[in-house]
């Protein structure tokens, strides 16, 4: 059991370490609302990779075929939703962005459900950890349900540790930033969301 749970956390912040659009977005968010903001973000990643893992660990094949034969489409439309949270990042004023955070509580639902949809968008995931979990032998036949549980909340932990220290670290140069270097920081998040958004669009119609 213990083995299940260090190596799930293992996982889940191996799964989570790559830079990509979710890591982009919990940094933004981070400098221009505060570090629950983007911690939250990152909770609804690790939500969204504790429905992969899942997939994985219990071996839904039928779901995977499907993912599979559909993944171009499926990274379509993810990259469409990239290109939107890219362009408003890039427009929006990191003041207005601030007050509203301060205004609004159900922001935070909002960060985190936004940040779980875009995450799932990402098929590729389900194949990462089915991956992980044969580098690191996670859960063999004879694992019970318990024990696959217990790893797969690990998974989560782990996934959530590595946000949680992300933000952290990003939070503590949060106050080097004053208005102008939180707009420079949205022009520069918004414009690589949106040049990852557009390289996954070409590499998706490239497959088709």
């Amino acid at each position: 059991m213990l083995d299940v749970i260090l190596k799930g956390l293992m996982i889940g912040v191996f799964a989570s370490i790559p830079v990509g659009p979710i890591a982009i977005l919990c940094i933004q968010r981070t400098l221009n609302r505060g570090r629950y903001h983007g911690f939250v973000t990152g909770l609804g990643a690790a939500l969204s990779d504790l429905a992969y893992a899942s997939l994985a660990a219990f071996s839904m094949s039928f779901i995977i075929n499907f993912i599979h034969q559909h993944q171009s489409y499926i990274e379509l439309v993810g990259a469409c939703i990239i290109i939107v949270f890219g362009m408003v990042i890039f427009k929006s004023n990191p003041m207005n962005k601030i007050a509203v955070a301060i205004e609004k509580k159900e922001s935070y639902w909002r960060d985190f459900f936004t940040s779980f949809a875009l995450t799932t968008t990402n098929p590729l995931m389900i194949f990462l950890f089915i991956g992980l979990f044969a580098r690191f032998d996670f859960m063999n036949k004879e694992a019970t349900l318990v024990t696959a549980v217990s790893g797969l909340i690990a998974v989560f932990i782990g996934a959530s540790l590595w946000w949680f220290s992300l933000t952290f670290c990003v939070n503590l140069f949060r106050s080097k930033f004053n208005v102008r270097g939180l707009w420079l920081i949205n022009k520069i998040a918004g414009t690589v969301l949106v040049v990852i958004a557009v390289a996954g669009i070409l590499f998706s119609l490239s497959k088709l």
